[in-house]
């Protein structure tokens, strides 16, 4: 039987899914801890030990291994920009649309406290953007010239005013460091072009990082880790939905992620105003919208999800715990491998869940702002209008494992108490309860017809 193995190399756990091609079916699924500090293939072996168990090896020929990996910290990336809500802001989309972890965010000229900053961070690579095509060239060339004075390790993808591009190539090539340049993330004011950024900087994870996190070992075996995780599952999301030349999707929608450490939502939609009388405002939003709440996390983010929830609203979703919630919050925090058995236990996980759920999907959204202008008020839309979204799915694992993920993602649905925030009004909630968006992201590189159908089945009504 030719089947397809998946390996997601986890920031805790590597995850293995085996798909029957053929019959596109999930043959099953193992996993354990990642073991990325001594040798990654040491957490990928005990996990295929486990696989092995589950089907009968002898009778598979994987004829692709393919991989992604948020192992190592992930892809960490620098964005810079000339202004905080414009380039700055479209080089921070298009880092996050290609999966990636963002330390910092820059805007106009980087000053040399800035430059220690971002050393001291230690990126992966930096964007570099700046200037809408023909317009301001002097904040980006001398951001490049600070980078090439003092930052000489770290590979660069160019992003910015076009005009700029030949000498900032001169500059950087005197500096011998390694670039690239792709199209400006922002040709013309408000207008974001963030797919060429994405797939370069997709290029250099498989090129450099992906060797300088000490994966060299799992390329060997597997033929290539081609991307990171998070933009494993945003692919995963676009194909479902939009579907393919043969296969059809199933409409605009919204993934709900949450993890340990952040929650993710990746929205496929167009976002414009589903009112009458609404105008946009600020950014155009990109058609495959991904953000990151690193501060809402289930263990390593607990405390923060604190902090950023306030108790009442921890309590208004779970009123009769017996926990004091910022002790709760503090001991999730210290045992990041707790994993919950007892109700109780169970119950305070998902009110966690539900408020990381609710949070996350409010930064991810568009709001409703009303201006008081002579004329009369006039409404404008700042971010996507999700209110009439499809579908809602959820995934990571504290959805995946629970009895209720129904009531944990309908925190994500729109609040009446709050509704000037444009999140899914009445959306059918999905599971992705074999956890295989990620696997699926990875198939559709070379079978997206398989991968679509494959979701179709698997990803079930909550």
């Amino acid at each position: 039987m030719d089947a397809a193995l998946l390996i997601d190399f986890g920031s805790t756990y590597t995850k293995l899914t085996a798909v029957d091609l053929e019959n596109e079916e999930i043959l099953a699924t193992a996993k354990d801890l990642t073991t990325v500090n001594t040798d990654i293939m040491i957490g990928f072996n005990k996990a295929f030990e486990k696989l092995k168990e589950k089907i009968d090896i002898s009778k598979v020929n994987f004829v692709e291994k393919l991989a992604c990996s948020s192992a190592a910290g992930g892809l960490k990336m620098i964005a810079i920009g000339l202004v905080p809500e414009l380039t700055a802001e479209a080089a921070k989309r298009a880092a996050l649309g290609a999966g990636a972890r963002i330390l910092g965010v820059y805007s106009y000229e980087l000053t040399k406290h800035e430059i220690e900053e971002i050393i001291e961070k230690k990126p992966d690579i930096i964007l570099l953007a700046g200037g809408t095509d023909g317009g301001n060239k002097d904040c980006i060339l001398h951001n490049t010239k600070l980078i090439a004075e003092y930052i000489h390790d770290v590979p660069v993808v160019v992003a910015g005013n076009k005009n700029a591009q030949d000498e900032i190539d001169a500059i950087f090539n005197d500096a011998h460091i390694y670039h690239k340049i792709t199209e400006n993330v922002m040709p013309r004011l408000n207008q974001i072009n963030v797919e060429p950024a994405r797939k370069v900087i997709r290029e250099i994870f498989m090129e450099k990082i992906v060797e300088a996190k000490g994966m060299k070992k799992a390329e060997e075996f597997i033929g290539g880790i081609l991307m990171p995780t998070p933009a494993a599952v945003l692919k995963a999301a676009r194909i479902l939905a939009d579907g393919t030349d043969k296969e059809e999707g199933i409409g605009e929608l919204v993934v709900v992620d949450i993890g340990g450490a952040t929650t993710d939502v990746h929205s496929i939609a167009s976002g414009e105003p589903s009112k009458a009388g609404v105008t946009l405002r600020g950014l155009q939003e990109p058609y495959a919208k991904r953000t990151v709440e690193g501060d809402l996390g289930m263990r390593v983010s607990a405390m923060s999800l604190f902090e950023a929830a306030g108790t009442r609203k921890i309590k208004k979703f779970i009123p009769d715990t017996k926990y004091d919630i910022e002790q709760r919050c503090k001991f999730l925090q210290q045992n990041v491998n707790f994993v919950p058995e007892k109700q109780e236990d169970i119950d305070f996980d998902e009110a966690l869940a539900m408020v990381a759920t609710d949070m996350a999907m409010e930064r991810h959204v568009g709001f409703i702002e009303s201006v008081y202008t002579p004329m009369g008020i006039i409404y404008s839309q700042v971010g996507k209008d999700l209110l009439n979204v499809k579908y809602l799915i959820g995934t990571g694992g504290v959805i995946v494992h629970s009895k209720n993920p129904k009531k944990i993602l309908s925190a994500g649905k729109f609040n009446s108490e709050t509704p000037n925030y444009l999140k899914p009004m009445d959306p059918e909630i999905l599971v992705d309860k074999e956890y295989i968006m990620s696997a699926m992201g990875l198939l559709a590189e070379k079978y997206p017809d398989k991968a679509v159908r494959i979701m179709k089945k698997y990803i079930v009504k909550a």
